[in-house]
């Protein structure tokens, strides 16, 4: 069987699936998109990857990045996008395709490529698109916003519709799927999302990395990852300011494009010496990264609800580090925190309760320790590839018998 599978997003813990799938005897080529300001996995085919497995950057446009927030043009890069993966799955010619993280107008030209060459099509739910869309167009124009929303919904709905099966990454999907977009229950498996456990090993606080940062002596509050529209950067603002008094700790943010932009601003007009700017690190020195903050902290906007689970939080309980959140209590992230005991997390608006849990977790670190640990030991039994393995292959399987 060759199986595609597709993550726009270039993220580490579907590389690792393509990875355990070609270790299982498939051909598996891994595609992503080429050019996006995002955090990305071992996307590179390394020297011990087995000869079954091949790794494909789908070429965009180099201006991707600048038109990020521009809906006409980015839509019109989306749409070109599509193309040319649709246009690779046609010469390559897949038995089965497994996209995730694509945005719905580019996603119809992997779907209408596998239907030219009658390949299977298994639609790897991470968000709903169009929700988001809808959301964020009405706020912006409110009458032509509306009218946005709805022809990405349908959009959504027939390739919901149209996929041989849905891979769902929680619960919380399935009655939007059924109700908003009118897919049967049976149609939708749900597989939580999870961290490459074995490349994120446990590392010392007191790393090569965290020296040449000056972060080894300092007590760090950690951020990583993606800082955009569904997050409040002012949030990690606040944090350093709320420590300005305190010489020894870093407040460290690792990201890139809008919301990083924001901070470098507020960082030389507030002047928060505190506040530590960096852009995305090299995935083989995460370890490293994460191992130098004390607390990993994450953000979303209330209105991403249960529509956007943050994979950074997944690999933030691979660390052994204690978490602090804002997010929707009713996230799925913000729930496995709070069951597991492994940080503390706080509404999105309520700056004032992330501040003060911020100085709760600082002041007492040995506390913050034992959530960490607690964190890892989570990480240890939930994120088991073969066992994700064992089911990504069985839906595979199944849609081409």
């Amino acid at each position: 069987m060759k199986i595609l599978v597709h993550d726009y997003a270039g993220h580490p813990f579907q590389v690792q699936l393509s990875r355990e799938l070609a270790e299982r005897g498939y051909t598996v080529r891994h595609a992503y998109a080429g050019g996006l300001q995002t955090p990305r996995g071992e996307l590179k085919r390394r020297s011990d990857d087995p000869l079954e497995f091949d790794s494909y950057e789908v070429p965009m446009s180099d201006r991707y990045a600048e038109f990020k927030y521009s809906f006409v043009k980015r839509r019109q890069m989306e749409i070109a996008y599509g193309r040319e993966a649709g246009a690779m799955i046609g010469a390559w010619k897949p038995d089965v395709v497994l996209s995730s993280n694509t945005p719905t107008e580019a996603q119809g030209g992997l779907l209408a490529a596998c239907r030219e060459i009658d390949a299977r099509f298994v639609y790897w739910c991470q968000d709903f698109y169009s929700i988001a869309v809808d959301k964020l167009v009405r706020k912006k124009i409110p009458v032509l916003g509306s009218l946005i929303g709805s022809y990405y919904k349908r959009l959504d709905r027939r390739h919901f519709q149209a996929a041989d099966h849905i891979v769902a990454i929680t619960e919380d999907f399935k009655p939007i799927m059924t109700e908003e977009f009118g897919v049967k229950d049976e149609r939708v498996s749900v597989i939580p999302n999870w961290a490459p456990l074995d490349s994120l090993p446990l590392v010392e606080k007191d790393n090569e990395w965290s020296r040449e940062q000056g972060l080894d002596d300092k007590v760090v509050i950690l951020y990583t990852g993606t800082l955009g529209m569904k997050h409040n950067p002012n949030l990690l603002a606040g944090l350093a300011r709320s420590f300005a008094d305190r010489p020894e700790v870093r407040v460290v943010v690792i990201s890139e494009g809008m919301g990083s932009d924001w901070l470098k601003e507020r960082k030389a007009a507030e002047k928060l010496d505190n506040l530590v700017l960096l852009g995305y690190q090299p995935f083989e020195r995460l370890p490293e990264v994460l191992a130098t903050g004390d607390i990993l902290t994450g953000v979303l906007e209330e209105d991403a609800g249960i529509f956007s689970v943050p994979s950074k939080v997944l690999t933030y309980l691979c660390a052994g580090k204690p978490i602090l959140l804002a997010v929707p209590e009713v996230n799925l992230a913000s729930r496995v925190i709070r069951e597991q005991e492994a940080g503390r997390t706080v509404a999105p608006a309520d700056e004032e309760a992330f501040l003060s849990s911020a100085k709760e977790l600082v002041n007492d670190l040995p506390a913050a320790k034992a959530m960490g640990a607690r964190a890892r030991a989570y990480a240890v039994e939930t994120f088991d590839i073969k066992r994700i393995g064992d089911r990504f292959e069985e839906i595979l399987k199944k849609n081409l018998a």
